[in-house]
């Protein structure tokens, strides 16, 4: 299955400028379904993790309070061109997507 995270990444000297998109529900739990009435069952993110070359650049800890398709930008020091940074989640379900690219 093909990740569903999306992320650019730009180098600027050793800073690595990332954006990153996640496509997930993020469902809150307290959503009536339209058609029956019934709660759709909370679904969302809780982890957020980044690596480059193996080493955690970036973890954010995530909850309800996060919208639909997350969208996460974020830069920090040390990058250099050939470096592999890693892009990874797991939800409430256990669900987890990952997607790695190689910075240029």
């Amino acid at each position: 299955m093909a990740s569903k995270i999306k992320v650019k990444a730009k180098l600027s000297g050793d800073v690595a400028e990332i954006k990153s998109l996640m496509l997930h529900p993020m469902e809150t739990g307290s959503r009536k379904d339209a058609d029956t009435g019934e709660l759709v069952p909370a679904h969302h993110i809780t982890q957020l993790t980044v690596t480059n070359n193996d080493k955690t650049v970036m973890v954010a800890n995530l909850s309800t309070a996060v919208s639909k398709n997350p969208y996460f930008g974020f830069s920090f020091s040390g990058a250099k061109a050939g470096d592999t940074l890693k892009v990874s989640w797991v939800d409430n379900k256990g669900a987890t997507d990952e997607l790695e690219t190689v910075l240029k």
